[in-house]
């Protein structure tokens, strides 16, 4: 049963550029403008018509936009969460401009020691993400430690939690690795891992949406009776200022936005798109987080109830969930 019939994430692709080359990802190899200011403060207003609670200002590396802050502050206003996930290169650069207007800040860190994460992000940008944890924390701001997680790094995730979350008192985001295209993602997580990645996420401090691990092992979207709601869950706005359906990964269509993005979800051609999301054939199987996690939490299911318990743990831990009322 549908409870909430608006989408409530938007995906806002600030650039696909990127000043980190990770093999497990392919968005830093494309060509890619930077949004433009009255394109982001237009479909912001047109965001928060929709519905929208939360704002994702995604890339690429979306430090890298020089006008990040702004967008910022026009979501802030507009009584958006907002959340950003950055490598840490540019943040202790830019923590000042930034502070107090990130809701849910995400730290990448895939290791425990510089060797092995820097090898992983094909850069050398550990020790930047330590000295962002030293700045975020002495501005006040309590980042979140995210984690994405294979069979390469799996023993990394004890050592991460142990010598930066807890020490640092910071939540551990575990993020388990989805398979999308032809992207090599250094070793899928079989059912033992994900075992043993659901007993790990019981610890303080951690975060693991429980109701990833019970999709994985059912084998993921089955298109005979879709879980995924991603285009009626999430809009993917594009730097080119384009809506991108039915999701980022899959992107088999897009539409120029033309300042109108609010008559443009609404219009025949995107109706008839939504009511194929999660039916097409490229989405059986599919089990990509950041279009499940939204999917989960629209429509009452057996998902809905087994992701319940690890959202609100979150939430309360970030002190969110006053937001979402």
């Amino acid at each position: 049963m549908r409870i909430i019939k608006n989408p409530i994430l938007c995906n806002y692709y600030l650039t696909y550029r990127c000043n980190a080359t990770c093999s497990f990802c392919d968005i830093w190899e494309k060509p890619s403008p930077f949004v433009k200011v009255e394109n982001v403060e237009k479909n912001l207003s047109d965001l928060k018509k929709l519905g929208i609670k939360v704002i994702d200002f995604t890339g690429g590396e979306p430090l890298l936009h020089p006008q990040l802050d702004i967008f910022l502050e026009i979501a802030k206003k507009k009584k958006f969460i907002t959340t950003v996930t950055t490598n840490g290169i540019r943040y202790p650069k830019l923590a000042k401009k930034l502070k107090g207007k990130i809701d849910m800040l995400h730290f990448s860190l895939d290791a425990a020691d510089a060797e092995t994460h820097d090898k992983m992000r094909g850069v050398k940008c550990f020790d930047k993400i330590m000295e962002s944890i030293e700045i975020a924390k002495s501005l006040g701001e309590r980042p979140d430690i995210l984690c994405t997680v294979f069979e390469g790094n799996f023993d990394e995730i004890e050592k991460i939690y142990e010598t930066i979350s807890l020490k640092n008192n910071l939540v551990l985001i575990l993020n388990p690795v989805f398979e999308y295209n032809t992207v090599d993602t250094l070793g899928n997580l079989n059912q033992n891992y994900l075992n043993k990645l659901l007993a790990f996420s019981k610890k303080k401090l951690v975060y693991l949406n429980e109701a990833f691990i019970d999709l994985r092992l059912e084998g993921g979207n089955n298109i005979e009776k879709p879980i995924c709601k991603a285009a009626s869950s999430t809009l993917v706005i594009s730097p080119e200022n384009k809506l991108v359906l039915p999701c980022y990964h899959l992107g088999k269509e897009e539409f120029e936005i033309n300042d109108d993005l609010y008559n443009l979800y609404h219009s025949d051609k995107i109706k008839k798109l939504i009511s194929e999301e999660g039916k097409l054939p490229e989405c059986e199987g599919c089990a990509i987080n950041c279009y499940m996690q939204p999917s989960f939490s629209v429509e009452i299911n057996r998902f809905f109830w087994k992701a319940l318990p690890s959202t609100l743990k979150y939430n309360f831990m970030k002190g969110t969930w006053k937001n979402l009322i």
